[in-house]
């Protein structure tokens, strides 16, 4: 299984699980990062913090550590 901080620019994901405890998971999907959406990497920083991603037509900036809880199928 791989994680959206494996992702690179131009790819999209299908988030398949949300692997945060409380505060965290709850930061994640109310940012609309829920099981089932398309997620499209936009930008990853060279140092990979953040990483910019599209969700529902909404532009979002993930933290390395936020983005290492989310697991993806990548779409080809």
């Amino acid at each position: 299984m791989a994680t959206l901080r494996e992702a690179r620019p131009g790819q999209t994901a299908v988030v398949s699980r949300i692997n945060g405890q409380g505060p965290v998971k709850r930061r994640i999907m109310e940012m609309g990062v829920t099981k089932g959406v398309e997620v499209f990497v936009r930008k990853v920083a060279p140092l990979g913090d953040p990483i910019e991603v599209t969700v529902r037509g909404y532009e979002l900036s993930l933290r390395k550590a936020d983005a290492e809880q989310i697991d993806v199928e990548y779409l080809a």
